[in-house]
């Protein structure tokens, strides 16, 4: 579990069956596949029929692939990248009925994305069973021009869309499912602290 002091800091309490859901959509990406393979061997009797799993995984993750396809689920589908994922959970979502339930693994950036799809489809983002697996890269978006970097792993960087050297705060935009970047040199220009590796 992540905690912060920072109140919009997502807090991701881990996967869990609920065993009153009538279906489950089960979105994963990397490491997530993890999560995914404890909950499932937690659930009870039934789950795993009512249960779509949804992954993307890397070239290398064929043992995932492998670990998944054993799990009984209703309907396992494995794609290359994440997008797809999401892209498929939306379709879902835009068929969902009462009693369905989202679960959401991988990295920050998949998970917050994914909470962001169940908003914008009318889901409490409370009611997403979610779970942070791997890396703790960053989805981050420039304040300044609004440009969003996916895998930023130091926290001092310079910006892909307006060229200012931002510095990662641990300020959390659900909406935006991303970290805010920040002028870090916005006095002296000239000043060109570097940015250390804080998020492998």
């Amino acid at each position: 579990m992540t905690h912060s002091t920072i109140k919009s800091r997502p807090v991701y309490a881990g996967l869990r069956p609920i065993a009153a859901a009538r279906r489950n959509i089960v979105a994963a990406e990397g490491e997530g596949a993890q999560a995914v393979r404890r909950m499932m061997a937690d659930a009870p009797a039934g789950f795993a029929g009512r249960t779509h799993v949804l992954y993307a995984g890397a070239a290398d993750s064929g043992v995932h692939e492998r670990e998944l396809r054993s799990l009984g689920a209703g309907r396992l589908d494995v794609v290359t990248s994440a997008d797809d994922v999401l892209r498929l959970v939306d379709g879902l979502l835009n068929d969902a009925t009462m009693g369905t339930r989202l679960y959401a693994a991988g990295t920050e950036g998949f998970v917050g994305r994914a909470v962001r799809l169940a908003i914008d489809h009318g889901i409490d983002h409370k009611s997403v069973l979610t779970e942070h697996s791997g890396s703790l890269a960053r989805r981050v978006q420039c304040v300044h021009c609004k440009y969003v970097t996916e895998h930023v792993t130091v926290s001092i960087f310079e910006c892909a869309g307006c060229g200012v050297l931002l510095f990662v705060r641990d300020h959390y935009s659900r909406r935006l499912a991303a970290f805010q970047g920040v002028c870090v040199n916005a006095e002296d220009p000239s000043e060109r602290p570097s940015g250390v590796e804080s998020y492998p």
